[in-house]
């Protein structure tokens, strides 16, 4: 009896201490302004996706606080991670949306030394989707197949990150004739480029924003989607008979050296908070970062947007950033220099 009483008091206290911590997050919490940083201009598809998160994530949050979005591009999304990483106050208040190459710009970027975060020490609260990346040029381009940029030069636009490292990669280590415009604030402005003729295609973009940001391109049949980069491809692109970037090499190394540059591709929107935030309201963002993504007015305003919804975890993500930093420096330096270049 003794020994149940005791049991009983110990589980009271458990619940006690539960709740008092929940309170104590509502509190610190109710009557703010929470910040979503978003390392890339406005209407490109980290922006969609940040103000769909930050719209529906803040009702989940203890204490219901308001959460707008500031876009701060630049650097292929580093100088947003940065800015949250060591800048910005770290009480739980200000959450980055970086680029998802802001994860292993520090592994491969060849302008690493200006990556001002470590993202071994970022608390992530999860990805809201992962993507196939794909390279596409306008249906008047000469550019008729991926086969033809092996003879003839195409003109990729570029923002930085993904839709510069990619077609890099596509250059270097399979020969493809690419030349690049660079320093477009994002991958909307490559869009408004393509239309104008100034560029003839956007390449290291995910699948699924083009279809949501750009419908009328397909329907209209303004553009051709060239290859997929990607170790495995999209059901629908695969059908379609769109070839994949690595099907163009048997080279078992510079398989490797894809599929780590690939791997942007499984938490391509991720978020997180930076080291230093209070464990306890890291768990809570965490909790309500998933609870947003799962919510069926959140799923139903994701269809109407075009946006895919295919969330992992923080935890999910911590591990996989976390595993991406144990590959050997061999293979991450051949990939470094791959990228390096025009």
């Amino acid at each position: 009896m003794r020994l149940s009483i005791a049991c009983m008091l110990t589980a009271s206290a458990i619940l006690t201490s539960g709740a008092q911590a929940q309170d104590a997050i509502a509190d610190f919490y109710r009557g703010k302004q929470l910040t979503m940083v978003v390392g890339s201009s406005s209407g490109g598809g980290y922006d969609l996706y940040a103000r769909l998160v930050a719209r529906f994530m803040s009702k989940h949050i203890p204490g219901a606080p308001n959460v707008i979005v500031q876009n701060m591009p630049g650097a292929g999304g580093n100088t947003s991670a940065a800015f949250v990483a060591n800048v910005a106050p770290k009480d739980g208040t200000i959450i980055g949306a970086p680029q998802a190459g802001s994860l292993v710009d520090q592994l491969v970027s060849v302008n690493a030394a200006q990556v001002k975060h470590d993202a071994r020490t970022l608390n992530y609260l999860g990805s809201a989707n992962s993507e196939v990346f794909t390279c596409l040029v306008k249906s008047d381009s000469p550019i008729k197949s991926f086969d033809d940029i092996f003879t003839r030069e195409v003109i990729f636009g570029s923002s930085g990150g993904t839709t510069r490292d990619m077609p890099m990669a596509l250059k270097n280590l399979l020969g493809a004739k690419i030349r690049f415009v660079q320093g477009y604030a994002g991958t909307r402005e490559v869009g408004m480029a393509m239309e104008t003729g100034e560029v003839q295609g956007l390449c290291g973009m995910g699948w699924t924003s083009i279809q949501s940001q750009r419908p009328d391109w397909f329907e209209k049949k303004i553009v051709r989607v060239l290859v997929q980069e990607s170790m495995a491809g999209d059901p629908d692109l695969n059908k379609q008979g769109v070839p994949l970037s690595v099907s163009y090499t048997k080279d078992a190394e510079k398989l490797q050296m894809f599929e780590l540059l690939y791997s942007q591709g499984v938490f391509t929107r991720p978020f997180f908070v930076a080291a230093g935030v209070p464990k306890e309201r890291v768990e809570a963002l965490r909790s309500a970062f998933m609870k947003a993504m799962s919510d069926p007015q959140a799923i139903a305003e994701a269809e109407r947007q075009r946006l895919v919804i295919t969330a992992i975890s923080g935890a999910d993500l911590e591990a996989l950033v976390r595993k991406l930093y144990t590959i050997p420096k061999p293979v991450i330096d051949k990939l470094k220099a791959a990228l390096e270049g025009d």
